[in-house]
């Protein structure tokens, strides 16, 4: 990966899918790493899989949490941080009529407040002209049946990033806008039952692609581009948009023939 050879890099939830892609090959280029996530064997298998990196457990709803490993990452790395990932995410798939209050908070919690005090923690502990980037997701401008109040919770998250890089132009920040990828771990919990009136809505309104881009290549992408950015201070890289180039699924195909791929449709 381009730049990141000796590059101080924490990755946030880095124990499944695109965060323990992107964890591990920037290991494997040669950045001084941090892997943070809730679950620490799943830390550590990353860890053992990559070949290096220092593993700190954490809950990013946990204020005292992210505390702490804003701490122990500057220590584990020996200096100011270079480059932060953020790909924690949360999603209940849910019609908004069954969007109860406790369904809302815990999506808000995890991927709104959750970054926010990740940022706040970790900010004051990064080099000038660190990145940030954290993912969002495409349902954020186009949401989808049964994701909606994760949709609204991504453009929360859109909304706090251009807050943060205008109160603190010392750092870069990156939205890093992710389409369907696979594997994650993503729609593992999805509501069968919604999801198949889902699938419908999301073929009939254009938003369900015949293709998923793969887990590792969206990794190599997101690397490639922020170790560049990385050597160039002078160049932000504000929003990056990474989406499958494949055709849509159109009307008359059935889209519950492809419930098996589109659990995970709506992205990171």
């Amino acid at each position: 990966m381009a730049g990141l050879d000796g590059r101080r890099v924490v990755v946030v939830g880095a124990s499944a899918g695109i965060g323990r892609a992107v964890a591990v090959r920037a290991v494997r280029a040669g950045a001084r790493t941090v892997l943070a996530a809730r679950r620490k064997a799943a830390l550590e298998e990353a860890v053992a899989e990559a070949g290096g990196g220092t593993a700190v457990a954490v809950d990013v709803v946990d204020p005292e949490g992210v505390e702490r490993l804003a701490r122990e990452a500057r220590a584990a790395l020996g200096g100011p941080v270079d480059l932060v990932v953020h790909t924690v995410g949360y999603a209940a798939m849910r019609f908004l009529a069954d969007c109860d209050g406790d369904t809302w908070r815990s999506m808000l919690d995890v991927n709104v407040v959750g970054l926010n005090q990740t940022l706040r923690a970790i900010v004051p502990a990064m080099a000038p002209g660190g990145i940030v980037a954290a993912l969002s997701s495409e349902t954020a401008a186009a949401p989808r049946t049964g994701l909606v109040a994760y949709a609204a919770s991504k453009a929360a998250v859109e909304a706090s990033l251009k807050g943060w890089r205008v109160e603190h132009p010392e750092v870069r920040f990156c939205c890093a806008v992710v389409g369907a990828t696979q594997p994650t771990e993503f729609g593992a919990g999805f509501d069968a039952e919604v999801l198949g009136p889902a699938l419908d809505s999301w073929a009939r309104h254009g938003l369900l692609q015949e293709e998923f881009m793969q887990t590792g290549d969206v990794a190599d992408v997101l690397l490639d581009v922020l170790g560049t950015a990385l050597a160039h201070p002078g160049v932000g890289v504000e929003t990056l948009v990474l989406r499958s180039p494949s055709p849509v699924i159109g009307t008359d195909v059935p889209a519950r023939d492809h419930a098996a791929r589109a659990v995970e449709a709506a992205g990171g």
